[in-house]
């Protein structure tokens, strides 16, 4: 049978399409092996020391909920598409359990990261050499469906040899410090740091064998007399370049298939500009909030929470993408913020004014009850569909009544245990006559690099 990579987003915990994963695999699960494969993981800051066991162990947990367990389950792996960071990894457990045993296709939600995901292991040892120059790459694009043919790519044959020669390689690059790498290696990883926290170096080591170059020219159209203006020569048909048949008689593949609509999704619900705000494309900047009872967050005009009732100040955590903005007003005063300014500069997604909000779905409420278990630890995360979230901290033992608001017709989870629960302490000094701290972003990794000194 095939190996199915199902790709998931970290973030959208718990995964809405996970559940129907045995559905749509149908009777033939055993005999198919499934490698989940957790995505995005740059985009989150490391709330403490082994972040990612925990991560790993929430995706372990949601695929023991949907039945995927045991010999159908490969492997949960831990990755960032965009940066590089867990692909070399991902790469060598599948050319170690998989080889080239049968097809590889690619399933996932739409805005998983899985075209991404499948343009990076198009350039990774996972293909064959001269692929990438035949191949065309798949479309990344945050809008659904874009992925519409199934594309695919022949998967090299991992022998001994290339086995070792690409171990060979992944230890010398190891040995490598940032000060060793090439001014051009150098920029890209800037760049990288710059969109996530956590990044890696994807190389080859087979590389195609180019033949060298011949200069090629007719002599008669290089000359001209005096009378004559010069002429551009013709230009010559480029054949497009084509596998032979002994490179894909036997080849085994791997293909991307178009993403899987969400369901009661947020995301929907917006225009293309719109969804390039809200889904993130750089690392997250945590920004924490201590509310009072009789106080309100919003999230741009997508989400809200009243802090309703409690003795004791709590703390919000709001993971969403950096161009969301975070207003926080009193209860009295929200109704009136969200009615002058939604659609508007102020709360900035949506956008359009009056006329797009006559098509956009009201807010509607969810009480929520939570008991604090710390003034350090969030009890829990609010997830306001694919807005983003926001974890709750408060005080030992201290009960909040919470009512959280997302537009009709889209999935409000409360998540427990959150995801990072110790987001909280990622802060910076409070902002004087303000609920707000300063904003703190914590440094990148690169994981196979050796560093020079202190993290």
């Amino acid at each position: 049978g095939p190996l199915l990579l199902y790709v998931l987003d970290v973030m959208e915990l718990p995964d809405p399409v996970l559940p129907q994963l045995p559905a749509l695999l149908g009777p033939d699960v055993p005999a198919a092996g499934v490698l989940v494969v957790g995505n995005k993981v740059d985009l989150l800051p490391a709330d403490c020391r082994g972040h990612l066991g925990r991560l790993r162990q929430r995706v372990a947990a949601a695929c023991a909920r949907v039945g995927l367990r045991g010999a159908a389950l490969v492997d949960i792996r831990l990755v960032s598409a965009k940066t590089g960071y867990g692909i070399e990894g991902l790469v060598s457990r599948l050319q170690r359990s998989w080889k080239c045993a049968g097809d590889v296709y690619l399933l996932g939600a739409t805005n998983s990261g899985k075209s991404t995901l499948f343009n990076t292991l198009l350039r990774s040892d996972y293909c064959k050499s001269r692929a990438p120059d035949i191949v065309d790459r798949a479309t990344v694009s945050p809008w659904p469906g874009t992925t519409l043919n199934l594309l695919k790519f022949p998967i090299i044959n991992p022998t001994c040899d290339r086995i070792f020669r690409r171990q060979e390689r992944l230890k010398e690059e190891a040995t490598k410090t940032e000060d060793q790498l090439s001014s051009e290696e150098k920029k890209y990883l800037n760049q990288l740091k710059k969109q996530g926290y956590l990044v890696g170096r994807v190389g080859r080591t087979f590389q195609q064998q180019k033949s060298s170059a011949e200069i090629d020219f007719d002599p008669d159209t290089l000359s001209y007399s005096m009378d004559e203006d010069p002429v551009d020569p013709p230009k010559k048909f480029e054949e497009r370049e084509e596998f032979t048949h002994n490179e894909v008689k036997d080849a085994r593949w791997c293909f991307d298939t178009p993403g899987i609509v969400k369901e009661d999704c947020v995301l929907n619900l917006l225009t293309e500009k719109e969804v390039k705000l809200v889904l993130p494309s750089h690392a997250i900047v945590p920004r924490t909030f201590i509310l009072k009872p009789g106080m309100v967050l919003f999230l741009a005009a997508l989400g809200r929470i009243d802090y309703l009732e409690g003795e004791k100040p709590a703390w919000f955590s709001v993971l969403a993408s950096n161009l969301l903005p975070v207003h926080v007003t009193t209860l009295s005063n929200a109704n009136t913020v969200y009615e002058k300014h939604a659609a508007q500069e102020f709360l900035k997604v949506p956008m359009g004014g009056e006329e797009r909000m006559k098509e956009f779905p009201p807010l509607v409420p969810q009480d929520v009850t939570l008991k604090g278990i710390g003034t350090t630890e969030a009890v829990a995360d609010i997830k306001l569909s694919s807005a983003g979230w926001v974890a709750v901290t408060a005080h030992a033992e201290e009960e909040l009544l919470l009512r959280a608001y997302t537009p009709k017709g889209t999935a409000l989870v409360v998540r427990e245990p959150p995801l990072l629960p110790y987001i909280s302490t990622i802060r910076g000094a409070r902002i004087r006559g303000t609920p707000a701290y300063r904003t703190k972003k914590p440094s990148s990794f690169v994981e196979n690099l050796r560093t020079t000194g202190s993290r």
